[in-house]
């Protein structure tokens, strides 16, 4: 019998491994399916995942049981993503906003023709800068203005980078399009069935 959330809370704060491991267990897919957008591979996934989970049992004291106990996950396991990035691949963040110009891809949804599967393998495949800004402003729904205070960069810088994510994946799209697209890399339904498939590339 599958515990409540109730009885998970109070079970990690005993710190009883029964609890961890159905707290684990019971959402793994959703938090791997954030992991897998804003990682370059799944074995860096696996490792952002990881170091949540830890993190959550860590600041499980600090959930105060108001709001949603998933969401408050969520925003752990982003915040541990940021970090991830900060640490391993540090900022490389391109400030001619000049050069480009908002009209690289149309302000709409992606195309229904393309598989969640494959929005999420491009998304992964955007240099590590694109992918950050990316997830948090078109995924997350946060604001170019706290994107900057987030990652301590420019607003404009903010803009830059989704911009440039936009261009790229208009251009990975459009190559899924044709006939010979490139094969995509197996992932479990169960852990897609999290990532938007309604991106929105309004970067306004």
């Amino acid at each position: 019998m599958q515990l409540s959330d109730e009885e998970i809370i109070k079970g990690c704060l005993r710190r009883k491994r029964k609890a961890q491991k159905a707290l684990f267990d019971k959402y793994y897919p959703v938090m791997m399916g954030i992991c897998l957008r804003y990682a370059k591979s799944r074995a860096e996934a696996e490792d952002i995942l990881l170091m949540g989970f830890s993190r959550i049992y860590k600041k499980m004291k600090q959930f105060g049981g108001k709001g949603s106990f998933e969401g408050w996950m969520k925003r752990i396991t982003v915040n541990v993503a940021i970090d991830n990035f900060r640490k391993n691949l540090k900022y490389y963040f391109s400030k001619d906003i000049d050069k480009l110009h908002d009209d690289l891809l149309p302000s709409n949804a992606i195309p229904d023709i393309f598989s969640v599967a494959e929005i999420l393998q491009t998304v992964q495949e955007l240099p590590a800068g694109y992918r950050l800004v990316f997830n948090l402003f078109a995924i997350e729904g946060y604001g170019h203005k706290e994107i900057a205070e987030m990652l301590g960069i420019y607003e404009s810088t903010s803009k830059t980078q989704l911009l440039k994510a936009r261009k790229k994946l208009q251009a990975q799209l459009s190559y899924l399009r044709q006939p010979k697209a490139k094969p995509v890399n197996s992932i479990k339904r169960s852990e897609i069935i999290f990532v938007n498939p309604q991106l929105s590339f309004d970067g306004k």
